[in-house]
């Protein structure tokens, strides 16, 4: 898993069936990259509300959230509409968990992203980086911690 220090590698994955988002299009905000393990699961499903609910304060910070899992473009809309989220989630689907794998966080065995947080600086930058449990919802309070000591 990236550590704090590196440079975050940037990535182009789908947003909708119509939209590529890239990590670089970021540039000057900070970023929090959210690997979870898919859509529709319990604990993922909680995390994913909850960041939903943490919008306005990561916004104060200058940071955007990315939520990124190896489920296709379809289901991530269908599960955004569904849960009304308002940050995108990007399809690391084919090829499956690529970009899973160059931040060290693509669990093979499963086949699925692990439950993975960084928080990204203005120059692109990992200032924070965890990895939780895969049942343990991580909360909110490292991402704020790492936003304030870099704001």
């Amino acid at each position: 898993m990236l550590q704090k220090g590196v440079r975050a590698p940037d990535f182009k994955l789908y947003a909708t069936p119509d939209q590529i988002i890239s990590l670089s299009e970021f540039a000057g905000k900070k970023v929090i990259l959210v690997f979870y393990p898919a859509d529709w699961s319990p604990v993922c499903s909680d995390q994913i509300a909850l960041y939903n609910e943490m919008q306005r304060v990561f916004h104060k910070y200058n940071a955007v959230m990315l939520g990124i899992s190896v489920d296709g473009k379809w289901c991530h809309m269908a599960f955004a509409q569904n849960r009304k989220t308002h940050f995108p989630l990007l399809a690391d689907f084919e090829p499956k968990g690529a970009v899973g794998r160059l931040y060290g966080v693509y669990d093979q065995k499963t086949g699925e992203e692990e439950r993975a947080l960084f928080v990204i600086d203005e120059k692109g930058t990992i200032q924070w980086s965890y990895l939780s449990p895969i049942g343990i919802n991580p909360g909110a309070d490292g991402i704020i911690e790492a936003l304030e000591k870099i704001s």
